[in-house]
């Protein structure tokens, strides 16, 4: 018999925090529900939801999320495995010689759900429609009488490359998911063959800071920008201010409990995981930035950090080291220059708005601007970032008379450096901008309010990031070169001329 949901739990609607979906004319939901109902499976009105807009269907009768996919950011302890593995269930029993894969990034994780969905098929009224399960690592699946097939393979161990003719794919432990391991198993489905096309679920929990989540991530983004027309994302979570261990929270953040996910459950997990942001992540599923086009930088901490122009006259009247940071999109269309000066407190940055913005001016127009006897003369160093233009640059510098030693471009540890060093100052203080007042700083504060950081290279490295579409992080990477120059160069204009002491 199918369970029978309490009358208060709650629907999709009222339980997510964040729920986008795309124009449906229909769902193929009723008639998977109907076969989990012949076999005994009910969902609560939350999954129905979550199945309804999952399957739902465009005007040609196809899959209207096979394009963008389907995303859930879901806490621990929801039933995010029950509810996946028997809408996996119910299409198979559905639809003949469907064929699915089921990837984990870890090897634990994918036995552990491959035994979860072992005990779903067994129950006698699905083990009927089983033709065979088999258990050898590598080749573990569950097949039906109807041709239809689930497999499960974990991504770290290369599973799912070189297949084709794939009609589902649910990336579990989508948190780890990286856009090189979504480039590799997307592809898998552009030969799908049932009718209603190929569909992708994307499951995990907020990522952490170690993660390299770019696809997780991604999806949010465009989700909550409103930058897609065809992708379904679900996200349960908590407040993002909430306490830690506030007991209200918490049918916020799993519409199963109390029902189905009991007290004691929700205690247990508390006391055996111990880490209060790994809580914050895994159980209550806030993400380390809540906000839509997520950013590092908090606009508290960014204002808190804006000093007033009497306050930036008094800086430069302490000034020990003046720098220009040049930095270069990757596509050589975008370009930011920006004014460091070291002082006795710190470091302080501003952008240059005349030379931030599109290339219209090109390189010659910018390096005579740099190179004017008036900046040349007081400026320790030029440090120059992005591989598009900042050879031509560094040459045209020394052309119009920079001194060779004043000239530097970045290597990408010293650029993952300037970024580090730049949010750090912020935080402690020591780093500061100018207010709007001051000066006109709008293009960098718009850059800071749309840049998050992107984990690049070895542990801990990282890069500024653009998470909304159309925005810039060239002047927030300016504004970082520019503080690493002022704080790392040991060069002084006007005195005996001494190495650069660099990274």
């Amino acid at each position: 018999m199918a369970k029978l949901a309490p009358p208060s739990m709650p629907k999709l609607s009222e339980a997510a925090r964040h729920l986008v979906y795309p124009e449906l004319s229909g769902s193929l939901f009723p008639r998977v529900n109907q076969k989990l109902i012949d076999v005994g499976v009910g969902f609560d009105p939350w999954q129905t939801g979550f199945g309804t807009v999952a399957l739902g269907l465009n005007d040609d009768g196809k899959f209207a999320a096979s394009i963008g996919g389907v995303c859930a950011s879901i806490p621990r302890q929801v039933g995010k495995t029950f509810t996946i593995g028997h809408l996996i269930i119910g299409l198979c029993l559905l639809i003949p010689n469907l064929r699915v894969i089921w990837t984990s990034h870890h090897l634990v994780t994918t036995g552990n759900t491959f035994q979860s969905m072992q005990g779903m098929v067994k129950k006698p009224k699905v083990l009927r429609h089983v033709e065979d399960i088999r258990l050898a690592n590598g080749e573990q699946r569950i097949t039906f009488k109807n041709g239809s097939v689930v497999m499960f393979g974990a991504r770290s161990h290369g599973f799912g490359l070189g297949m084709d003719a794939i009609d589902v794919v649910v990336f579990d432990e989508a948190q780890r998911l990286t856009a090189r391991g979504a480039e590799d198993l997307v592809p898998t489905t552009n030969q799908a063959r049932n009718e209603y096309g190929a569909l992708l679920f994307f499951i995990g929990t907020p990522p952490r800071p170690a993660d390299d989540g770019d696809a997780f991530k991604s999806k949010r983004r465009q989700a909550l920008s409103g930058g897609s027309e065809n992708m379904v994302y679900v996200e349960f979570s908590a407040d993002a201010d909430a306490a830690l261990d506030d007991r209200s929270q918490w049918p916020k953040m799993n519409p199963s409990y109390p029902f189905r996910t009991p007290l004691e459950s929700m205690l247990r997990m508390r006391e055996n995981m111990a880490d209060d942001a790994a809580w914050r992540r895994e159980a209550m599923g806030i993400w380390d930035s809540d906000n839509p086009g997520t950013r590092l930088i908090s606009s508290e901490l960014w204002v808190a950090q804006g000093r007033t122009a009497r306050q930036v006259e008094i800086i430069r009247e302490s000034e020990e080291v003046r720098t220009f940071g040049v930095t270069f999109s990757l596509d050589g269309k975008r370009v930011a220059v920006a004014g460091g000066l070291k002082h006795a407190d710190g470091a302080h940055a501003e952008v240059v708005d005349g030379f931030s913005g599109h290339m219209e001016a090109g390189v010659d127009a910018l390096a005579a601007w740099l190179a004017e006897e008036s900046r040349r003369e007081k400026t320790a160093l030029y440090a120059v970032s992005g591989r598009s233009h900042a050879e031509v640059l560094s040459r045209k510098l020394i052309e119009l008379g920079v001194p060779r030693k004043a000239v530097h471009i970045l290597s990408s540890p010293e650029y993952f450096t300037a970024c580090s060093m730049y949010e750090t100052g912020l935080r402690d203080g020591s780093v500061t901008h100018s207010e709007d007042e001051a000066a006109d700083q709008t293009i960098l504060n718009r850059s800071v309010s749309v840049c998050d950081k992107k984990l690049r290279g070895t542990a801990g490295s990282w890069s500024w990031e653009v998470t909304v579409p159309g925005g810039d992080e060239t002047p927030l990477e300016a504004a970082s070169v520019a503080v690493w120059a002022a704080l790392t160069t040991k060069r002084r204009p006007g005195r005996k001329s001494r190495a650069v002491v660099l990274g």
